[in-house]
Order: C-alpha cells, then sequence, then structure tokens
C-alpha cells in the first residue's frame, strides 16, 4: 500500500499514518463531529474507506491554510459535504423549479464559506497591517540613530 492509495478498508493507524495526523486526533474528529464515525463491528476495529481518507486531508488542510477554529471549520464542511448532496441532486433533476431551489441553497452554503474565509482574511489583513506598523516604526528608529 502507498502513502496516496489507500486499500478499500483501512484500521484507524493506517487512516492516520496515510493522513500526518495520530489515532488520537482522528477520534477526536469524530468525537466533535468532523468526521463521520467509522464502520465498527461488535469488538472489531474501526473501519475507515478513501471518503475517510479524503475528509480527514480536507480537514488538515482548512485547518492549517485557515486557521479556524474547530467549530469554524466543522461549519465550512457542513457547507461542503451539503453542496456535494445538493450536487447529485442536481444532475439527478429536470424540474426548472427543483433546480432553481437547489440552486439557491447551493448559493446559501457557499455564502456561509465565504463568510468564514473573509473573516479569517479580515484578521490576516488587520495582523498584517500592525506588522507593518511595527516595521515602519522600527525603521524609523533605525533612521533616527544614524542620525
Amino acid at each position: 500500500m502507498s502513502a496516496t492509495t489507500p486499500r478499500s478498508t483501512l484500521r484507524i493507524g493506517e487512516l492516520a499514518e496515510l493522513t500526518g495526523t495520530t489515532p488520537r486526533t482522528i477520534r477526536y474528529y469524530e468525537e466533535i463531529g468532523l468526521l463521520g464515525g467509522a464502520e465498527r463491528e461488535q469488538g472489531k476495529h474501526r473501519c475507515y474507506g478513501e471518503s475517510d481518507v479524503e475528509r480527514v486531508r480536507e480537514i488538515i488542510r482548512l485547518r492549517d491554510l485557515l486557521g479556524l477554529s474547530l467549530d469554524q471549520l466543522s461549519r465550512l464542511l457542513e457547507a461542503e459535504s451539503a453542496r456535494a448532496t445538493l450536487r447529485r441532486e442536481l444532475q439527478q433533476t429536470e424540474s426548472p423549479a427543483e433546480r432553481r431551489r437547489i440552486l439557491e441553497q447551493l448559493l446559501e452554503h457557499i455564502g456561509t464559506q465565504l463568510e468564514l474565509v473573509r473573516g479569517r482574511m479580515a484578521e490576516l489583513t488587520d495582523l498584517a497591517a500592525e506588522l507593518e506598523d511595527k516595521q515602519r516604526l522600527v525603521r524609523e528608529r533605525i533612521r533616527e540613530s544614524e542620525r
């Protein structure tokens, strides 16, 4: 098994290894609802599939990229899951009224995601402005010290 091509069924340690995280993190993501509960027969190990690998990778990518809280990350991922479901529904309907309803719901979910991303962007913009101000002050002090 390679690091990019998972088997059809994985144990928690294998999922953690493939996604660069720990079994404890996987359990925590399940606990807080970021990752659906794994298939598990009574007394058996948890079993994960390729969709779980992709979900954990997406959670980690968004966490690292956006620096969102777990609650915000959960909202972002819920909107993405809803969008995926709506896209499938859209492909299966010919009704113009139903297509419009689905498209309007898609817009709402995209709006939720944009709100979260733009909020993070605003925080980063504020931080950048603060750092630029500090940089400007230090440069002024350097110039003053050269006089």
